[in-house]
């Protein structure tokens, strides 16, 4: 027998590890599916994330189902259930996947040396990036910092393609487990309503997508209320699609293209698919940046603590309509707009002036398409302490920012219930306007909890202080 276990890679289809475990087999083998819930890794999720989860495994279930096989499913320690299952099941070899946060790689390493105590083989592949960490490197040999540069030999490389789900011939008939419900595991029921999970419908946003929106990426991506991304960031970081089918598809995109700009417009979404490989590579090599500084300046950084003011941003009540608007996203959908990912990371960074990392706390908690590496490498960037990040003086004017990328406050509106009969001018003036107007025009909506113009001239001291521009 051969045991797969899934972890990120919630699928049959497109799933490098699976096929090779069932390519494997003989006429008296067969392929053994097992997902561990690990309370090492639970103790990290969230009610939104874990609910998510336990939909993507029902999902998974009914594909192996459907196949005449079954998935198990058991919850603890994984170094412990995974040589069990596979004593269990009479398993000769184990195989999965790679995970990249250090978490992740403590667990695997874990796993692995309680197999070779056990004597039981194991394999494992790198399935959930195109490119490999450490495969694309300068010139010199060493990981790059620089996306540009990364993103140049990425483009250029060779991709492999997809593989097919194995067939039924190749996995076990077995009896699987019934999945847990999520009050067991510990999470409330999630405030958020997300995207529907599962494979289905992973491929359905992906084939919305490259059939009309993949043409005007390039553009209408900056614009919360045109809706123009994929949204398969979540099916990425659980891997209810592979990325070579995404890439696939994205190529095939490109032969259908009318013209140069709807191409531009296609390799512009795989410059993303790029960029969160990009994040992997540093992660990878420095795990360390999920709790420390990429750049360390020579002085600490005086981030304010200010919990009145943090609880405002968390809330979407700091008085700046986009802002808001992206805090009530992130709560009610467990989603937030690229565009307006950076926009709040640089409000709470550069406006309130608080350490990234409460900010990566919080989303961490409600993103349901949370990805250690995109959201330590965005966090970073917004704070201007990671790799290739945003110059320090360079700061996002939320004021000029809002009626650039939501015009018409279609987007403000959407989310910020009390502005949703406000002028639209008014809303792109709310910080002009004196107290007796904001509070006719919306009398439960808060008025800006600070002066962007200040806070901008103490972000740019605070960061001179750190770099020792003031010696």
């Amino acid at each position: 027998m051969h045991l797969f276990w899934h972890r990120s890679d919630l699928r049959v289809a497109d799933n490098l590890g699976l096929a090779d475990a069932a390519d494997a087999v003989d006429d008296e083998e067969a392929v053994v599916p097992l997902f561990v819930l690990d309370d090492g890794i639970l103790e990290h999720g969230s009610p939104v994330r874990v609910a998510f989860l336990l939909d993507c495994l029902a999902d998974l279930r009914a594909a192996y189902r459907e196949r005449g096989s079954d998935l198990l499913v058991r919850r603890g320690d994984a170094s412990a259930v995974v040589p069990a299952v596979a004593a269990e099941c009479d398993a000769d070899r184990v195989v999965w996947n790679h995970d990249y946060s250090g978490l992740a790689r403590e667990r695997d390493e874990a796993v692995r040396a309680a197999l070779d105590e056990q004597g039981t083989r194991h394999e494992q592949f790198h399935d959930a990036v195109l490119h490999e960490p450490g495969a694309i490197r300068t010139n010199a040999g060493d990981p790059y910092s620089v996306f540009s540069y990364f993103w140049k030999k990425w483009r250029d490389r060779e991709k492999r393609d997809p593989v097919a789900a194995p067939d039924g011939d190749a996995l076990a008939d077995l009896d699987g487990d019934d999945l847990p419900a999520l009050d067991t595991l510990g999470f409330d029921e999630p405030d958020a309503n997300p995207v529907e999970a599962g494979q289905a419908s992973a491929h359905r946003r992906l084939e919305a997508f490259c059939e009309e929106d993949i043409y005007r990426y390039d553009e209408a991506r900056e614009y919360p209320a045109e809706a123009a991304t994929s949204r398969l960031s979540q099916d990425l970081s659980f891997g209810s699609i592979g990325v070579r089918t995404v890439f696939e598809r994205t190529v095939q995109a490109m032969v259908d293209a009318d013209d140069e700009p709807a191409r531009e417009a296609v390799e512009e979404y795989q410059r993303q698919l790029a960029f969160r490989e990009f994040y992997v590579q540093v992660l990878y090599f420095h795990p360390e940046t999920v709790t420390e500084n990429y750049d360390a300046y020579p002085k600490p950084i005086e981030w304010r603590e200010d919990d009145a003011e943090l609880q405002a941003w968390k809330e979407g009540r700091t008085g700046v309509p986009i802002v808001d608007a992206g805090m009530r996203q992130l709560r009610e959908e467990g989603f937030v707009h690229n565009r307006v990912r950076m926009l709040v990371a640089s409000f709470l960074t550069k406006d309130l002036l608080q350490d990234w990392r409460a900010g990566y706390a919080h989303f961490r908690e409600h993103l349901v398409d949370h990805d250690t590496a995109n959201d330590v490498g965005g966090w970073q960037w917004a704070a201007s302490t990671g790799t290739d990040a945003q110059p320090y003086f360079r700061i996002f004017n939320p004021w000029s920012q809002q009626p650039e990328y939501d015009p018409d406050a279609e987007y403000v509106k959407a989310y910020v219930d009390e502005l949703a009969d406000v002028p639209t001018e008014k809303i792109h003036a709310w910080n002009e306007l004196d107290a007796d107007e904001r509070d006719s025009l919306a009398p439960d909506y808060p008025d800006p909890i600070v002066d962007h113009g200040e806070r901008r001239e103490a972000a740019l001291a605070m960061f001179e202080r750190a770099r020792g521009e003031d010696d």
